[in-house]
């Protein structure tokens, strides 16, 4: 089940990401970069959501699902309990402390 919906969570973040590239920007226009109020800024009319909208909206709903879910699953298994540092021994080094250096020469 967990790979199932890690694989789903991949496809889906790939997607995701290409479909916010493919957007245009909210203040795209020339216009807007002089103060125009077009269609496009970031405050004016919003126009009809165009599918890429609608796409990232749902592959991101979907993200977050997913997201969520692998989050419980990881932390019900168990598998969250053991530490990545579990296993090492602690360090026994036996260096010196690096001498103090010489003092420069008085002229």
């Amino acid at each position: 089940m967990i790979i199932l919906i890690t694989t789903v969570h991949i496809i889906v973040s790939f997607f995701l990401i290409i479909v916010v590239l493919l957007q245009s920007g909210k203040s795209g226009d020339i216009a807007a970069a002089f103060g125009g109020m077009g269609s496009q800024t970031a405050f004016g009319p919003r126009g009809s959501a165009t599918i890429l909208s609608k796409a990232t909206t749902w592959s991101t709903v979907i993200f977050m699902l997913t997201s969520i879910t692998l989050s419980i699953m990881a932390s019900r298994s168990g598998s969250g309990s053991n530490s990545v540092l579990q296993g090492l021994k602690p360090s026994t080094s036996t260096s010196q402390p690096a001498k103090a250096p010489a003092p420069a020469p008085q002229k």
